[in-house]
């Protein structure tokens, strides 16, 4: 769930600098472009507490569903939408690199096993949240998450390696990681990132990483994934599939423009301000319009799964529900 570490560093401005310009949206053309294919736009659902969540799965037939925990309701959604892509996710308490990572890796999958064989309909499993292991521990973490791979493989699961928050990790980072994605190839794996961006999503697409060259078509936080997979993974031969498995607005993010908030809930208003809608919610559809129609260019992603359905009051204004019949008709829109 939303927890950035470019929140701590990035530090505030200090007060005595001038007030920054202020925040202009850069609003691209978000057409919805069936001829694209089917929609990549899907859910993240925290508690399966409301009927909405099957009400979209069931109107909608999207690409990816996660749960985390709570999971019995993915033997709904494949029932009633046999397609949709399911990851699931334990908690793991707590998430530490200590001693040997294999051994870890092992235990983990041993410790976890009797919950994950309850839940058959669930397609790939996710193990750490949100890691963030930087250079000196990216190797350790590597081999920790390709030896998962291999434990759950011998009891006919498939795993999700990487589980990255958003903005990390560097490229460099991400190099070392191929161990894992060679165990994900070989064993049916997949990978999951997690982007969010604030105050809309389109925030700092076009901008490079440190050190590295501006593109067009990828940026720090959303489409940083294009990242890894051109420059790392396709000269590599070690395309694997790809769940951005959390999703959405976070305001969290530090050192960004816009106004205070969290969730999406908390800058519809701005949002019309900028342009992107008459309205908040249509306002947030135009956002994801335009994510799909960039995602669905690139094969190899299954989908986005956005945060967060059933949420509850932790996450009140992350709250999808009351938005999820308008999702539902945007992505039946787009069924050839």
């Amino acid at each position: 769930m939303p927890h950035h570490p470019l929140a701590s560093r990035h530090p505030p401005l200090a007060t005595r600098h001038p007030p920054p310009t202020p925040y202009v949206s850069h609003i691209p053309d978000y057409t919805p472009r069936p001829e694209l294919g089917p929609s990549k736009l899907g859910i993240h659902v925290a508690r399966p507490n409301s009927p909405a969540i099957m009400a979209f799965v069931r109107a909608a037939r999207p690409a990816v569903v996660k749960g985390v925990d709570d999971l019995g309701f993915l033997a709904e959604v494949k029932a009633d939408s046999p397609q949709t892509v399911t990851v699931g996710r334990l908690s793991v308490e707590p998430q530490d690199y200590g001693g040997e990572p294999e051994a870890a890796a092992a235990a983990l999958v041993a410790r976890q096993l009797p919950q994950l064989l309850q839940h058959p309909y669930v397609d790939y499993w996710e193990g750490w949240n949100e890691p963030d292991p930087n250079l000196d521990r990216m190797e350790w973490y590597a081999r920790f998450e390709a030896e998962r791979v291999r434990q759950l493989a011998a009891h006919g699961l498939r795993a999700a390696v990487g589980g990255f928050s958003t903005g990390v990790p560097e490229l460099d980072e991400f190099a070392l990681f191929v161990p894992a994605i060679e165990a994900a190839k070989a064993h049916g794996g997949i990978l999951t990132l997690h982007e969010y961006a604030a105050p809309d999503l389109t925030f700092l697409y076009g901008d490079p990483l440190p050190g590295l060259p501006a593109y067009p078509d990828r940026g720090p936080l959303l489409f940083r994934y294009r990242w890894f997979y051109r420059d790392v993974l396709e000269p590599r031969g070690l395309v694997v599939p790809l769940v951005i498995s959390e999703a959405g607005i976070d305001g969290i993010l530090g050192n960004r423009p816009g106004p205070q908030g969290l969730g999406w809930q908390d800058f519809q208003a701005f949002w019309v301000e900028q342009g992107w809608g008459p309205d908040g919610q249509t306002a947030f559809l135009n956002q994801l319009q335009w994510l799909d129609n960039e995602a669905r260019q690139d094969e190899y992603v299954i989908g986005y799964a956005l945060f967060t359905a059933g949420g509850g009051r932790a996450w009140d204004t992350y709250e999808l529900d009351p938005f999820l019949p308008r999702l539902a008709e945007y992505v039946v829109s787009q069924w050839e």
